[in-house]
């Protein structure tokens, strides 16, 4: 009887076969279809929790940062709550990405190991959860720029979805990079959440960029998330011209990270299934 045999070869470490991700797409939306249901299952409140993190998260930096630490939003005409309510609504969400992307292969070696798939479809569906919890709490940022009277422009409605492509692309970079190193060492479950509580501090979340001496202010643009952060607060809260030079050098860096880590991810996933 003759048997015919099937060799799958990988590409290279840049290359993305859109004929296989296209065959797999309905896998893609089951993944990001069970992490939505497994994020709300068994929840009082549901998606309400989603909307109470960024509003206690901005109580509690409004309380202890602005009106103990005496730390401003920079600019007298934005209030505090809002000012911090912006950089936690795009910092969250590159929170959550992050540590599900970089969890993405550990959490589904089952299903690794099993069956064969595109790897790189886990880390972009995990990114689905992130986007859905921003949608919630984007509401009740709509609802603080109501309260505050900040009427939104045409500029910062045609920067949002730039905005969210430009995190969501940081946090896929830095993700794959650990999700790939967490099959591995599964330290990495433990050293993301420790660099991300740092991140917060290096990020311009509850201070402003002008806070810090304007010949050093190009070394926070190295962080992708500044550059996201600060231009959604000159669009939406007017705080200050777009500074484009210095968001340049974190789109810069958000592509370098992005390249980095799909490099290093598709150069180890074929050894994903044998080590994990």
């Amino acid at each position: 009887m003759h048997t015919e045999t099937v060799v799958i070869k990988p590409k290279g470490k840049l290359s993305i076969s859109w004929k296989e991700l296209k065959a797999y797409r309905e896998l893609f939306f089951y993944f990001a279809w069970r992490d939505v249901k497994v994020r709300y299952k068994q929840t009082v409140i549901g998606a309400t929790w989603v909307i109470l993190q960024p509003i206690s998260q901005m109580v509690i930096f409004t309380v202890f940062f602005n009106k103990v630490a005496g730390i401003s939003s920079g600019n007298s005409a934005v209030p505090y709550a809002i000012f911090s309510y912006t950089g936690l609504l795009f910092w969250n969400l590159f929170n959550a990405s992050l540590t599900k992307i970089s969890n993405s292969m550990v959490d589904n070696q089952g299903v690794i190991t099993k069956i064969y798939f595109p790897r790189i479809i886990l880390p972009f569906s995990s990114v689905i959860v992130g986007l859905i919890d921003f949608f919630f709490a984007f509401l009740v940022f709509i609802g603080l720029m109501i309260y505050f009277k900040f009427p939104p422009t045409w500029e910062a409605v045609g920067l949002l979805v730039p905005a969210l492509i430009f995190t969501c692309v940081t946090a896929l970079g830095v993700g794959m990079f650990f999700a790939a190193l967490n099959v591995k060492y599964r330290d990495v479950k433990q050293i993301v959440p420790f660099l991300l509580q740092a991140g917060l501090f290096i990020t311009p979340v509850i201070y402003p960029v002008t806070s810090i001496p304007e010949k050093f202010q190009w070394i926070l643009y190295l962080n992708p998330m500044t550059g996201v952060i600060n231009m959604m607060r000159s669009s939406f809260l007017h705080t200050a011209p777009i500074n484009w030079q210095l968001t340049g050098i974190s789109l810069v860096v958000c592509i370098i990270s992005f390249v980095v880590g799909f490099a290093y991810f598709k150069s180890t996933e074929r050894e994903f299934a044998d080590i994990i």
